[in-house]
């Protein structure tokens, strides 16, 4: 592995990096949605509408994901909930964070808040991009309530800017706003693609991030080890002792 210098800005990956979610029950999302219907016309349960949301966001959406593009979960909702003659007396925003977390229990990665708090005392500035069907706003929500004193700078979702990770053009967007060089970032991630493959295919130095904890999103079977430069971690204190001993080389 090369030797990296100490980076000015790190940047996250969301899922499975920061915080890991469990137990996906999309009919308790949708049964807690149903509680603010204004309208529903054919008495439609969670489960009939969870009938058609498959087909929306699995079946649609989900092929429009494999060829590397994201759709809003604001967009596919508001189709969703117009199809079927339901409104409902929320915001947008409101709805995607009232559903979200109905559905997906969340806890913060094992010393994620500890990791955040050593890269702030170091004064390493810090931002993330994500992967993810939910809106930049839900998502900076949702990281606020688990981790509320994070100092991120900006949050990206796919969902808001079109194009998936491991597409540069997230990244490079990523670099435009924090107003650095590639060579002047670290970015950490679990999928050895999208993540680890996709920052170097960008110039930033990637950390790819593995724990024995199980993602339910994920398929493995279609990962193979990263085919680039790296560091590989499997706890955040790992990280800390990496930055750690560049600190202590330059002084």
């Amino acid at each position: 592995m090369i030797k990296p210098n100490c980076p000015k800005m790190i940047m996250f990956d969301y899922g499975h990096t920061l915080l890991y979610e469990r137990d996906y029950d999309p009919l308790k999302g949708n049964a807690e949605l149903l509680k603010y219907a204004v309208k529903n016309k054919n008495n439609l349960t969670a489960k009939d509408i969870q009938k058609y949301s498959d087909i929306v966001f699995n079946k649609c959406i989900g092929s429009v994901n494999e060829i590397g593009y994201e759709i809003s979960a604001q967009v596919g909702d508001r189709f969703l909930f117009d199809y079927l003659g339901i409104e409902l007396s929320l915001s947008p925003l409101e709805a995607e964070n009232i559903y979200w977390s109905a559905a997906l229990k969340g806890e913060i990665m094992p010393h994620t808040d500890k990791m955040l708090s050593y890269i702030n005392s170091l004064g390493i500035r810090s931002a993330v991009i994500s992967n993810i069907v939910w809106s930049g706003d839900a998502l900076t929500d949702r990281i606020k309530s688990f981790l509320p004193d994070n100092k991120f700078e900006f949050i990206i979702a796919s969902s808001d800017y079109m194009f998936r990770k491991p597409n540069r053009f997230l990244f490079e967007l990523a670099l435009n706003k924090a107003g650095l060089d590639a060579s002047e970032v670290w970015y950490c991630g679990d999928n050895p693609q999208v993540d680890i493959e996709g920052a170097a295919q960008a110039g930033i130095f990637p950390v790819w991030y593995t724990n024995s904890q199980e993602c339910f999103y994920r398929d493995k079977s279609k990962e193979t080890d990263p085919q680039c430069e790296h560091l590989h971690i499997k706890e955040w204190d790992e990280l800390i002792q990496t930055l750690d001993g560049l600190q202590k080389k330059r002084y």
